[in-house]
């Protein structure tokens, strides 16, 4: 996905997969958060990659635990039909105390194949 393709969107036209993960993820909500997701799909997050939803589901477990933080959705992004970019302001207790993460979202068959979280 290139950021040049990406147009501006209203986070309430964000589709119903992501917004039911970013939901659950924010409120720690494991076992909904992992039905938004494919079966075999794939999450790489501080430079690890989850594949499946059983790893999945430990990294969402793990990530709910290990800090403590709060999530403000600044902005959302559509590249086209399956790709959407979802930007969140961090500030918890884990190194550096803030952040700015973009969520880059691949959807196949309504629910997130791939999730890729960076800065």
């Amino acid at each position: 996905m290139h950021d040049n393709r990406l147009q501006d969107i209203a986070p309430s036209a964000l589709p119903p997969a992501i917004t039911r993960y970013l939901n659950a993820h924010r409120a720690h909500d494991t076992a909904s958060a992992v039905t938004a997701f494919t079966h075999d799909a794939v999450v790489i997050d501080d430079g690890n990659t989850y594949e499946g939803i059983a790893a999945i589901e430990r990294w969402l477990g793990r990530a709910a635990s290990e800090f403590t933080y709060t999530v403000r959705l600044t902005g959302a992004q559509r590249a086209d039909a399956t790709h959407y970019v979802a930007t969140h302001h961090l500030e918890g207790n884990f190194p550096g105390g803030t952040v700015d993460l973009r969520y880059r979202f691949t959807l196949r068959d309504d629910l997130v194949e791939r999730l890729v979280i960076e800065p």
